[in-house]
């Protein structure tokens, strides 16, 4: 037997007692000739050793070194210096034996909590960077939330049914990752970037309530929130409308929240029109922890004679209250960072409604104080408060006021990453125009239904672009973390919908043949949403990356850098795949 208790559980009541325990060397001590303390480490916690006179000799025949493997034996003690911070900080080991099991190399990062390593080198020896609490930690939350999603659904009468990941590719949305079929030549599996048409027809089966939690796969340009392969919460319903989809994972949410942070959210998740979440937070996925809206001033400030405002197509502002003390060096800093290449803006106007009542603003020139008084009442300002105005483009000014609101947000501490507002968006545009493309393409994707009262408008080109989707997405902190919807399930609307996207009668046979023909055999109304489970779990564990909450990820590049994947393969697989490569020239 290696161990007979985890470094994790000695406690007082085990003192006298004969133990062995196996683990990670994580810190040697050495306190004098004859004494020394080694920290050992497993997944459940640490416990100090004592290595006292007993052992000298084969303490210096067989030292020990960081991350060695050994298994020990001894008695447990009383400490002498108790240490509160670790749970097995009242006692020590007094070691009779050890035997290592396994040496190790000097580690190439620190398995301490607090790691300066890069993350590219952090990634190539991510066997070693688990070691660390801050890693473990975090997947264990992630182990966690998972647990508690599994069991609020399986109260609700959901069943976990999985799916398959060699599947047809259907390019529609983001790009897909393509398997060659050697027992199919020249033809392609893709991996799903959702189960969404196999929930859909395990609705037209009868399973009434489905969930898993699924890897899902996009070859999309990533970023700290995005990975080429994903975590889905994955749910679907029948006999249900939009209210029911709400409350029933409104209330999943509250489960987790309350079983993961001891939070109790007794209050109703507020709810936010998209055209609501555009005009006054710039986006659709508002972070509503802090007011400071977005307000529309074109009325109040165009026609005045000052060209910037007056050639403007949007002229907004947002009020940052107590910042009327700002140094022209900060908002020197501030319109630096409105004209960065990822805002793209040209400047910024500012307003000081200073603490005496006056009104101080960098175009003066052009507006006397009784004009700025209209600003102050617009925006809703009071002495003390600074207002901030972006003109420009409509579509680039809300957005970089979007982003301006963020960044002062974070500048004035309203972010607090222990603090959780969550909010429904719902009422989305079923169809936005790709100009690239010269067309309409679905905003969700080709399976969310419109709103029942606006079904008529599927007939009319020109109402695409005043349908709204039979959708909602949940979003935390300003973060999504959930989107579904409402979706079709008459043949003839599902038509409509592929017609609308451009996409032919034979098209749309050939791609989603299967499903408009399980149309067609009693398939009941349904709906459903997907989470993103490293989103939710980064959030909940007060991270903006999900990469620490994944055990094995990929670097921006998509690549494994542990594994050094993606990587050639031998010819004769190829061969076998009846796949011939095009030979690059050296640049």
């Amino acid at each position: 037997m290696y161990r007979t208790h985890t470094c994790g559980e000695l406690r007082m009541e085990h003192v006298g007692q004969q133990v062995t325990l196996a683990g990670w060397v994580q810190v040697i001590r050495k306190i004098s000739a004859n004494l020394s303390f080694v920290d050992l480490r497993d997944r459940y916690g640490l416990t100090q050793l004592v290595i006292g006179d007993q052992l000298l000799t084969k303490f210096s025949e067989q030292p020990l070194g960081r991350e060695f493997v050994i298994q020990v034996k001894g008695v447990v003690r009383e400490r002498s210096n108790k240490n509160p911070e670790m749970a097995t900080g009242d006692i020590e080991i007094v070691l009779d034996d050890y035997t290592i099991l396994n040496g190790s190399k000097v580690p190439p990062i620190s398995i301490m909590d607090n790691s300066n390593d890069s993350d590219e080198l952090r990634m190539k020896y991510r066997y070693l960077d688990l070691r660390r609490n801050a890693i473990k930690q975090n997947l264990e939350l992630r182990y966690r939330v998972g647990r508690e999603a599994r069991n609020y659904l399986h109260t609700q009468g959901f069943m976990d049914i999985e799916t398959p990941f060699l599947i047809k590719s259907t390019p529609e949305g983001a790009r897909d990752f393509v398997v060659p079929s050697r027992m199919n030549p020249n033809e392609f599996y893709a991996l799903p970037q959702s189960p969404q048409t196999f929930k859909q027809l395990l609705m037209v089966s009868g399973y009434d309530r489905y969930y898993q939690i699924v890897k899902c796969f996009r070859d999309e340009d990533l970023r700290a929130d995005r990975q080429p392969e994903f975590t889905q919460i994955d749910c679907e319903m029948s006999f249900v409308e939009q209210e029911d989809i709400l409350n029933t994972f409104e209330s999943m949410m509250k489960h987790i929240f309350r079983e993961i942070k001891g939070i109790d959210m007794k209050d109703p998740f507020p709810r936010m029109t998209f055209d609501d979440a555009m005009e006054y937070y710039g986006n659709d996925k508002p972070d509503i922890r802090f007011e400071m809206k977005l307000v529309t001033m074109n009325e109040t400030v165009k026609n005045k004679g000052f060209k910037v405002f007056d050639d403007a197509e949007l002229v907004v502002a947002i009020n940052a209250k107590g910042c009327s003390e700002y140094t022209r060096k900060q908002l020197d800093e501030l319109t630096d960072w409105v004209k960065r290449p990822q805002i793209g803006m040209t400047g910024l106007i500012y307003v000081k409604h200073n603490t005496d009542g006056s009104l101080k603003s960098s175009v003066d020139k052009f507006f006397n104080e009784e004009q700025l008084k209209e600003w102050a009442a617009k925006t809703g300002s009071q002495p003390g408060d600074l207002i901030l105005v972006l003109a420009g483009r409509e579509e680039r000014t809300r957005k970089a006021m979007s982003e301006l609101r963020l960044e002062m947000g974070e500048r004035l501490g309203l972010r607090d990453k222990n603090v959780y507002a969550p909010l429904w968006v719902i009422d989305f545009p079923l169809f936005e125009y790709a100009e690239a493309e010269n067309r309409w393409v679905a905003r969700h994707h080709p399976f969310t239904s419109p709103k029942p009262e606006q079904i008529h408008l599927m007939d009319d080109l020109s109402q695409y672009g005043n349908i709204k989707a039979n959708a909602y997405d949940i979003v935390l902190n300003g973060t999504e973390v959930g989107g579904g919807s409402i979706r079709i399930f008459q043949r003839d609307l599902q038509e409509k919908m592929f017609a609308a996207l451009g996409m032919s009668e034979e098209e749309a046979a050939h791609k989603f043949g299967f499903l408009l023909g399980a149309f067609e055999y009693g398939a009941p109304p349904h709906g459903g949403i997907a989470f993103g489970f490293d989103r939710l779990c980064s959030l909940l564990g007060g991270s903006e990356s999900i990469r620490d909450f994944i055990a094995f990820p990929k670097n921006n590049s998509g690549r494994d850098v542990m594994l050094d994947a993606p990587s050639a393969i031998d010819d004769y697989q190829l061969d076998e795949l009846y796949i011939s490569l095009v030979k690059q020239e050296p640049a």
